[in-house]
């Protein structure tokens, strides 16, 4: 397992263990978001703020792919749907994990609803996928969402940290899940999964401050980083908010001097 390993240090902190992924798969989702029109750009400035990785799909690698300056972890999502779906929560493989490593890939990402109609078919292809990972030593991230009929609020911590147990049972090196709003319930969801946890960014935030306190609460609730897209892509200055996150992920510092190194920015 030293080739997972070896690759795990490309999208990790060496030295706080921890990560800061920038997702960048939403074009096949959503379409071309602002943020996401020009790729190099957008990673440029995932990767002059700090960040440890980006996640993007197997065809925008090429778009991606900048030949210069520092180099960053490359995730390449192994699934999709579109809001064009008649079931946008059904997620199917676009990728395996062969290609990802043709693609240069340090890791691989795959996305879970569970409550959808067809979660039974994507915790297979979790399951399918792990085993990949682990014939080839890459490194795998599970997306583990709650949506569906009867999933009444998926924010609520008895499914985040079901969603998140399921991932590490199915063979996740990193669980991705919704942040449940409090250090305490958090804490259930990392004592219950046996494998990093990551938070991820959700919906864009009003203010620098409510983003800011989440991702420190989550750490002190002992996740191992964070997974945020809209919240830094679409962010007025994304390399400023990438580097008051790293602030607090890698340096632990607290809020308020992430807050002024943001404020320092504006002058």
């Amino acid at each position: 397992m030293v080739g997972k390993e070896i690759r795990l240090e490309r999208i990790m902190n060496r030295n706080s263990g921890r990560t800061i992924i920038i997702p960048m798969d939403h074009g096949i989702t959503l379409g071309p978001i602002p943020g996401l029109t020009d790729m190099s750009r957008a990673i440029d400035g995932a990767v002059n703020g700090g960040a440890n990785a980006i996640i993007m799909h197997k065809g925008i690698v090429r778009a991606g792919h900048r030949g210069r300056g520092k180099d960053v972890g490359l995730i390449i999502h192994l699934s999709a749907s579109t809001v064009l779906s008649p079931n946008p929560n059904d997620k199917v493989p676009v990728c395996t994990v062969e290609e990802a490593i043709r693609l240069g890939a340090d890791a691989v990402s795959i996305h879970v609803n569970l409550g959808a109609p067809t979660d039974g078919r994507m915790l297979r292809l979790l399951g399918e996928t792990a085993k990949s990972c682990r014939d080839w030593g890459m490194p795998l991230l599970a997306m583990m969402y709650t949506r569906g009929g009867e999933i009444k609020d998926q924010f609520d911590v008895k499914y985040v940290k079901h969603a998140a147990r399921v991932g590490a049972e199915l063979g996740a090196d990193i669980v991705k899940v919704n942040y449940t709003g409090s250090v305490a319930s958090f804490r259930e969801v990392v004592a219950g999964c046996p494998v990093p946890v990551v938070i991820a960014g959700g919906e864009k935030m009003e203010t620098n401050r409510e983003l800011l306190t989440m991702v420190k609460e989550s750490l002190e609730a002992g996740s191992c980083g964070v997974s945020i897209g809209r919240n830094v892509f679409q962010h007025d200055d994304p390399i400023a908010i990438i580097k008051a996150i790293d602030l607090l992920v890698h340096e632990n510092r607290e809020i308020g001097e992430a807050m002024e190194l943001l404020r320092e920015g504006e002058g």
